[in-house]
């Protein structure tokens, strides 16, 4: 047996990318950038919640890409005093518009929505709205590199068993396909780029 990364929360050790990883954060830009054009032209704040209950590899890369001004992802704690701050830095920059991305599983409050009202209580001059992306994540046509990526998994996997080898991942390395034990890339863990994080902070400034 050899397995093959299918998840679009990207969350599973030995591959920098799974299968429907890309492909998701391309459906959740170009959401984000329709959720932007709505929110410039009615002056309003927009949390918009993606997948990702225990990692926030999609909000993170989807953040910056959308060119959110805030990124709330289960391994950082923004703290809610923080993410007021920053709003209140926005609208004083003379920003019309803001989009928070939220994965589904940051801890800053219990919900998005019970989110949405506290910032509400705390800045009324914003008009917040909620956007809750759920399942059209999941669907749309594959990307080009979803498409690249599962035939060159498919062409290792399939080589390594005619090679006699079993319980291994394939998974993409420094761009390279390489083969991790079952086990491991089940028990591991996946770490957030904090490189991302720090151009992310720059960025929302």
């Amino acid at each position: 047996m050899i397995g093959i990364p299918g998840t679009i929360d990207n969350d599973i050790y030995g591959t920098s990318h799974t299968l429907g990883y890309d492909t998701a954060l391309n459906t959740v830009v170009e959401v984000i950038d329709k959720i932007r054009d709505t929110a410039s032209s009615h002056n309003r704040l927009f949390f918009v919640e993606v997948m990702g209950r225990d990692a926030g590899h999609i909000a993170l890369n989807a953040g910056i890409g959308a060119g959110a001004e805030e990124i709330l992802i289960p391994e950082e704690d923004l703290g809610l005093e923080r993410l007021l701050d920053s709003l209140k830095k926005s609208k004083a920059s003379g920003k019309s518009s803001s989009i928070v991305v939220i994965a589904e599983g940051d801890k800053i409050g219990k919900n998005v929505f019970e989110l949405k009202d506290y910032v509400e209580a705390n800045l009324p001059e914003y008009d917040v709205r909620v956007s809750v992306l759920g399942h059209m994540q999941r669907g749309g046509a594959p990307s080009c590199f979803d498409r690249v990526l599962a035939s060159r998994l498919g062409v290792k996997a399939v080589e390594s068993l005619l090679e006699g080898k079993s319980n291994f991942m394939v998974g993409l390395l420094n761009d390279k396909i390489a083969l991790t034990p079952l086990e491991q890339a089940i028990k591991g863990h996946t770490e957030i780029d904090r490189e991302l994080l720090r151009v992310s902070e720059i960025m929302s400034t």
